[in-house]
């Protein structure tokens, strides 16, 4: 059955959109090679913040791809460019994106931080 992956991330300073464009351009080269994925998208919100939204063959392709190439060199980085970041994953019965809206509710209700946002007063 498709795995859905869906990652909010959000810029700590548009200092750090070169670099994070050049890498988003690597990986999304890497994307359209990769065995087993099945479709995908990307979306900007306001205020320095991207999403994607990917689904996968299974767990193996969607693994294979996170631990190779482009994605692999980006993710280190991730944690000097960003002052949060998201993910969540989940089966289901077809090999559809998901809509924004659902991608949104999933990361909120079942998500895991991957860099928690700063608390006030932190």
């Amino acid at each position: 059955m498709p795995i859905v992956s869906v990652t909010r991330v959000r810029l700590r300073s548009v200092r750090f959109l070169p670099l994070f464009f050049i890498h988003a351009h690597r990986i999304l080269a890497q994307l359209r090679r990769a065995e087993g994925h099945l479709a995908g998208a990307v979306q900007r919100e306001g205020d320095l913040a991207y999403w994607t939204a990917t689904v996968w063959r299974d767990e193996i392709a969607m693994q294979a791809f996170v631990a190779s190439g482009a994605h692999l060199r980006a993710m280190p980085r991730m944690h000097d460019w960003c002052s949060e970041a998201g993910t969540v994953r989940w089966v289901q019965d077809c090999p559809y994106l998901p809509d924004w809206a659902e991608a949104a509710r999933r990361l909120q209700d079942e998500g895991r931080a991957l860099i928690a946002a700063a608390q006030p007063g932190t």
